[in-house]
């Protein structure tokens, strides 16, 4: 995609959501040449795009404005707010992950990638290189907030996005989901309101339900993923306190936020004084050249705590994760020396010497690559057989398809009679409480098409043709 066409789309999404009203002023080319970073072409092109398909008008020497019409239909879209005051989604997690974690099954309802994919050989090496090391897994200098000199690596990356950074505001974490907890648990208490997206990675509903939470949730928009006037109305609503957001790479339906709305919610996470916990563990996992910003670089007043880890880039036995803290790095440093105490002291030491190296580029590299060539030949073979009776939503990074079944077929129980062919999938009851229809699963498409894969995306094609088959026979 063109740069002209990732920003006049970006833009169409602040029209169509109804972030900027009908006959607003557009920022002028320059203003948006500051504010995106594209060329002034770039920023022509876009606008000249937006004027041609009826979204903007131009005015002589006064520059482009919204049209009327579409941001009128915009604003008539405005889905409600849910709260949810009773969350109760611990026991089908651990359900879940039980069923799920024999060999025999096919993954199909991981979170994770494919090992195959994972686990650098150079990385193993190190590891074991720093385990015949007593200082490496003895010495105590891995204690919160973690190694200085991984908190140095880590905090550089952050400055190669633009997003100034110093060892001491990361603290390091055994994976990104102590991250996400910890920083949950020192932003709330008991009884606060919290807001999630109404489809999210089921850690956060899990945490809410231990920590006594109220939930408001907003749903996803149809075209841009998160909904900004949805967003707004439940700031002005609900006394939220914190948010939970993924907004690149999302678990589980996949889309990426564009930088135009992480900008806007920069602005009213400011308004609202409310906090951000961002969880963004698939931000390497991008595709094509240009790496997504995660919230944290359009943070200009410290309200969000940016969460991620190295385990969906080189295997979730590394348990490394972190986050970017700021002033709350005491109070998760005391919360984690009462919990895990602190992670792996032998994996942050070849942590150290791994990442600096060309290796781990090179790794991430060759995993995109891979990555995106698997979730095109799952894309290509489930659409071949389901797009006439399910929608299949492809976006253009990480590992996972989210499928929308007929509205009568249930996806928790497509998934216990998979169970009994070995093949798991994650229906969306894992991922959205309280609604009345669960007609969504998720799919891992991080693997080889091979014959045992093959075989279990046909049983899986098999399984919903025979759902909907039997519906129409019951008629």
């Amino acid at each position: 995609m063109y740069k002209s066409e990732q920003l006049a789309r970006s833009i169409r999404a602040l029209i169509e959501n109804g972030s900027w009203q009908a006959h607003s002023k557009l920022p002028s080319l320059r203003e948006q040449v500051q504010r995106s970073g594209f060329s002034l072409m770039t920023v022509l092109n876009a606008y000249q795009e937006l004027e041609a398909q009826g979204l903007v008008y131009s005015k002589e020497k006064s520059g482009y404005f919204v049209a009327g019409n579409l941001a009128t239909q915009a604003l008539a879209h405005h889905p409600e707010t849910k709260l949810n005051a009773h969350i109760e989604i611990n026991s089908q997690v651990f359900n879940y992950l039980k069923a799920t974690q024999d060999e025999e099954i096919v993954p199909l309802g991981s979170a994770f990638p494919c090992s195959d994919l994972l686990y650098n050989a150079k990385l193993m090496q190190i590891i074991a290189q720093h385990a015949k090391r007593k200082r490496s897994y003895l010495n105590s200098d891995s204690m919160p907030p973690g190694n200085l000199e991984l908190r140095k690596i880590i905090a550089s990356r952050y400055s190669l996005q633009g997003i100034p950074t110093d060892a001491n505001d990361i603290v390091i974490t055994s994976g990104a989901l102590e991250a996400l907890n910890l920083s949950l648990q020192a932003l709330t208490q008991a009884g606060d309101y919290i807001l999630l997206q109404q489809n999210i990675f089921y850690g956060a509903w899990q945490a809410a339900e231990r920590l006594g939470l109220k939930v408001i949730t907003i749903p996803e928009h149809p075209q841009h993923g998160f909904d900004l006037v949805s967003f707004d109305a439940a700031l002005n609503k609900y006394p939220i306190k914190v948010c939970w957001l993924m907004l690149n790479s999302h678990n589980p339906i996949g889309f990426t936020v564009s930088n135009e709305i992480k900008f806007q919610i920069a602005k009213l996470l400011h308004e609202h004084q409310v906090y951000l916990i961002e969880d963004d563990v698939y931000q390497e996992l991008y595709y094509g050249a240009q790496k997504p910003l995660p919230m944290k670089y359009f943070d200009q007043h410290n309200y969000v705590l940016h969460c991620s880890s190295f385990s969906k880039t080189i295997g979730m036995g590394t348990r490394i994760g972190w986050v970017h803290v700021g002033k709350f790095s005491n109070a998760i440093q005391h919360l984690q020396m009462m919990s895990t105490l602190s992670a792996s002291t032998l994996v942050q030491h070849a942590l150290v010497d791994f990442l600096p190296s060309h290796h781990y580029e090179k790794h991430l590299r060759q995993l995109r690559l891979q990555l995106e060539h698997n979730k095109q030949v799952f894309y290509q073979f489930l659409k071949a057989h389901l797009s006439t009776q399910c929608e299949i939503y492809y976006y253009s990074s990480g590992y996972f398809l989210w499928v929308k079944l007929p509205e009568h077929v249930d996806s928790m129980s497509l998934y216990r009679q998979l169970l009994e062919y070995k093949i798991a999938i994650a229906p969306s009851s894992l991922f959205r409480l309280n609604t009345l229809t669960q007609n969504f699963i998720r799919i891992n498409c991080s693997f080889n098409l091979n014959e045992r894969i093959q075989q279990a995306l046909a049983q899986l094609i098999c399984c919903i043709q025979q759902a909907i088959n039997h519906r129409s026979d019951s008629r």
